[in-house]
């Protein structure tokens, strides 16, 4: 098959799941049994029945379910999520502003936890049942058992408050200036400004909410790389390679792990999903400006216009890395594209 038409089968078969979505998300935000008049008006205002209805026709609360349904969904195809009642500002805006603090943390942490967990995976499947598979999985256990809010509290406790290893919360120091907001990730916009005092301030305090989210996943990556890579192992074709008189780093990473990366690439989809929708206790903890503080707040808040936008948000981007990952199964699965 090729590969514009499996891609554009793939594409096509996430329009009903994100419109799905959409209607699963206004029927939660609307079914919360909590008011957001009294949420979001002061209390010496809620007796003031004008003012109580000019905010309920402002957010549409006077209308029919279905009709705000239809409103709401116009506006997203226009690309409009609606203005926040708590920020007064468009949901997009604040997407915006946030969205990239959550990029840099997730992506930085799935890379950490990519390469730990791929390479212990390895090692424990090539020396199975020996010290070194026990230690691995034994990392792979307290990965996938631990709380990240525990890893999170240890790791700023033991790493930064006892030893001063790495920089404290937040996601730059307070002394500094953000760089120019261009990509509004700090690491690339201070490297184009050619600011090297806050690209090292900025890479530093990185450093340990990465680990600690990549302690996370990385637990479950080992565990699927090992199990992945213990099935190929015994293949036929791996014994042929050997007898081949090929190098066993040859044999194990050329046509082991190359055979053994679709269900690992489906972890790490999966896994880097889960952080870029936002980590809201690695967020709190470290006080990271992300996405998942800012649907904290929402939620606490009863912002139903930010909850619906940032629920959207969170599917669109677990389907968008799911069609990702399928379109790198067509180019590590021959049979896919022979189907």
């Amino acid at each position: 098959m090729p590969i514009h038409l499996y891609v554009l089968r793939r594409v096509i078969f996430t329009i009903p799941i994100l419109l799905g979505i959409t209607l699963v998300a206004f029927v939660i935000a609307n079914a919360v049994p909590s008011d957001p008049i009294n949420a979001n008006l002061p209390q010496s205002q809620l007796n003031n029945t004008e003012l109580v209805e000019a905010f309920r026709k402002e957010w549409g609360l006077d209308k029919p379910p279905v009709e705000q349904y239809l409103t709401y969904l116009g506006n997203l195809l226009q690309g409009n999520f609606g203005r926040s009642i708590k920020s007064r500002q468009p949901i997009a805006e604040d997407i915006a502003r946030y969205l990239p603090a959550t990029i840099e943390l997730a992506t930085t942490g799935t890379v950490a936890g990519v390469v730990l967990g791929v390479v212990f995976g390895i090692i424990s499947a090539v020396w199975q049942n020996r010290l070194i598979d026990y230690l691995v999985r034994a990392f792979g256990l307290i990965g996938v058992s631990v709380p990240v809010f525990v890893l999170a509290l240890v790791g700023l406790t033991v790493l930064h408050a006892e030893l001063g290893w790495v920089a404290g919360p937040g996601r730059l120091g307070a002394r500094l200036t953000p760089p120019p907001n261009v990509t509004g990730l700090f690491l690339i916009d201070s490297a184009l400004a050619g600011n090297w005092i806050v690209f090292r301030d900025a890479l530093s305090r990185l450093v340990l909410p990465s680990l600690v989210l990549g302690m996370y996943i990385s637990g479950i990556i080992s565990r699927i790389t090992r199990s992945s890579m213990l099935e190929v192992l015994r293949a036929d074709y791996m014994r042929t390679a050997r007898s081949k008189g090929l190098r066993e780093r040859v044999v194990v990473l050329r046509h082991g792990l190359s055979n053994a990366m679709v269900p690992i690439v489906t972890v790490i989809g999966l896994s880097y999903g889960s952080l870029l929708s936002g980590a809201v206790l690695t967020e709190s903890i470290f006080a990271w400006p992300g996405i998942g503080r800012y649907m904290f707040r929402a939620s606490t808040s009863q912002d139903f216009p930010a909850i619906m936008g940032v629920s959207i948000l969170i599917a669109s981007i677990y389907v968008i890395v799911n069609l990702i990952v399928d379109v790198l199964y067509y180019f590590l699965d021959p049979r896919i594209r022979a189907a």
